[in-house]
């Protein structure tokens, strides 16, 4: 099931429907329900279910996947106890770890890019290099001229959310990365590989120059969908395994339970549970 917010600006035989390219990839992907509500209203749907204007029925999910807005992560707070989710997705991150070597006007493009999508966005610079960092803000003033969502960019890259921060070396920078644990994080550095290598916490790692956020939004592969707020420190981007459940299955001969009967007893003895160990000892009275 796909929910997707209808769109004003839609032509026809489109009025009122999600946005064409949303339909055109359901298509392609064989997804047959698609639901025109998004927001925290989408997310309510979804979970307890409902009945459309034309008498359609909706049936409870068992999982909701898919970021949204401050509302949209709130209403999957609270409906976690109902349905599964995939995480509480915050606004967006992006990250760069760079060196003297990296080319100030890709790292402000990736910077903006990330700042394009919320005012509360954050785009941080991790640098051991002053040189670095006084190009950047340069190259920041440059390229915002020109930028079409002006306005909400400069709003970002303004909040105490966004930075650029100016490290002693390589290690400390690794280390701060890895503190701050950013949904995205480039690494645009000498032997960015091996640099990236070091990287405990962090939802994907772009790597090099030519590895842009861009790039795994719509391209590569990885999933756009990521944790955020530091929650790559416990969480991993979504993937086929939001979906899996793994079930743990118990199947033992009168033998093998036989072997063991001890030990089950003796466990439970030690937690006060005797009913426990009564419940295998009883199958072996004569």
């Amino acid at each position: 099931v796909i929910a997707s917010p209808p769109q004003a600006s839609n032509p026809a035989p489109f009025a009122g429907l999600p946005h064409p390219t949303i339909l055109a990839a359901a298509a392609l992907l064989g997804v047959t329900e698609v639901w025109a509500v998004g927001g925290a209203q989408a997310v309510a749907l979804l979970a307890f279910g409902g009945t459309d204007t034309d008498g359609g029925e909706l049936a409870p999910v068992d999982m909701i996947t898919g970021p949204g807005n401050i509302y949209v992560t709130a209403a999957k707070r609270i409906c976690r106890s109902q349905v599964g989710i995939d995480a509480e997705a915050g606004p967006t991150e992006i990250a760069i770890l760079a060196d003297h070597t990296a080319d100030p006007v890709h790292v402000v493009a990736d910077l903006i890019s990330q700042a394009e999508h919320d005012e509360m966005a954050a785009s941080v610079l991790v640098t051991d290099s002053i040189a670095l960092a006084d190009a950047t803000d340069r190259e920041l003033a440059v390229q915002l001229e020109t930028t079409v969502h002006r306005e909400r960019v400069t709003a970002a890259l303004g909040g105490a959310q966004s930075a650029i921060v100016l490290v002693d070396d390589m290690d400390a920078g690794v280390r701060t990365v890895n503190a701050y644990a950013a949904e995205h994080l480039e690494i645009q550095t000498v032997e960015a590989t091996a640099v990236a290598g070091r990287i405990r916490s962090a939802g994907a790692i772009f790597v090099g120059p030519w590895s842009p956020v861009s790039l795994g939004d719509y391209c590569a592969g990885s999933n756009h969908v990521l944790p955020t707020a530091g929650c790559a420190r416990h969480s991993s981007g979504l993937s086929v395994q939001t979906f899996l459940r793994g079930i743990h299955v118990v199947d033992y001969t009168e033998a093998a339970l036989k072997d063991v009967s001890g030990y089950v007893v003796t466990l439970a003895n030690a937690e006060n549970l005797p009913s426990h160990g009564e419940a295998v000892r009883r199958r072996f009275e004569v």
